[in-house]
């Protein structure tokens, strides 16, 4: 996102193809310091599902692997760099888009998949990396395999309450991707949306572009908390999860300072190191698996 601003920075497939963990951690060491250094403390990253073949034209690069092993071992090298930085990462998308073929940005993926393929692939990185995802993001996916119907992930309580928080033992924040992609919209209205997440186990969603979707999920949510007591309950509870870990993240309590042209210039000579050091490795593979052949 911030390639424009600062330098663009190796993808996820890249610096994962290298099978250097010093490479994984310092890959998220320079995002890290790239988000904090413009003002940030958070950042949805990274990428957590499995690169299947069906997803390829989706996901592209942002994925490292087919398998759940390589893909752990990045992702926790990564979170580890993240928080070295003083940002806080996410494990997304949950429960997986790995085998999904359509963009949940603007259409609502079917994934036909069985819980036991689920349970021993796509949602290894979940369960393995349960304690250190300061967040959860949950897809705009259905999966009718698994829940009997065609609603996504994000606004199913089978998947957040029941799956994540209880059978896995997830104890972080959830929040639901963006509601006004339409992979979400399919299933209703952003206000439905906004409700029905909160509803479903979330703690927090995302409203990412539009002022005024801002405002209608806002106001549905106080609308249906006046009038549903058990609704308001929901919220409160989110909300005290919210604050305890707003209370709880060291991250959390340094403000940034004001980036100056010394830090940008120093964040691109990082990030171009980082690209020559990569380049340098797939050179030296390459050598080694023609000396094989």
């Amino acid at each position: 996102r911030l390639r424009n601003v600062i330098a663009p920075a190796p993808s996820e497939a890249a610096v994962s193809a290298t099978g250097d963990r010093a490479l994984f951690r310092r890959h998220g060491a320079v995002l890290g310091a790239e988000a904090r250094a413009l003002g940030f403390n958070t950042d949805f990253a990274p990428v957590s599902d499995l690169g299947f073949e069906a997803s390829k034209g989706v996901l592209g690069p942002r994925t490292v692997s087919a398998e759940a092993k390589p893909t752990v071992a990045y992702v926790r090298e990564f979170l580890a760099g993240m928080k070295s930085a003083g940002v806080l990462g996410c494990g997304k998308h949950f429960p997986g888009l790995g085998e999904g073929a359509l963009d949940s940005h603007h259409q609502l993926p079917r994934i036909h998949k069985s819980w036991k393929r689920m349970w021993e692939e796509d949602l290894v990185p979940y369960r393995a990396l349960r304690a250190r995802f300061p967040f959860v993001m949950v897809a705009h996916a259905a999966y009718p395999l698994i829940t009997g119907d065609g609603e996504p992930a994000s606004l199913s309580k089978k998947w957040m309450t029941d799956i994540l928080r209880k059978k896995i033992g997830y104890r972080g924040l959830i929040l639901s991707d963006d509601l006004e992609m339409g992979g979400v919209l399919a299933a209703g209205s952003v206000e439905h949306a906004a409700v029905e997440t909160l509803r479903a186990g979330a703690d927090m969603f995302l409203v990412c572009h539009q002022e005024e979707m801002v405002r209608a999920a806002f106001e549905a949510v106080v609308r249906e908390g006046e009038r549903d007591r058990r609704f308001r309950r929901r919220i409160a509870e989110a909300a005290e999860r919210v604050l305890r870990a707003k209370r709880r993240a060291a991250e959390l309590k340094r403000v940034a300072p004001r980036p100056t042209e010394k830090t940008i210039a120093r964040l691109r000579e990082e990030i171009a190191r980082l690209n020559q050091q990569i380049a340098d490795q797939q050179i030296v593979k390459q050598k080694i698996e023609r000396a094989a052949r």
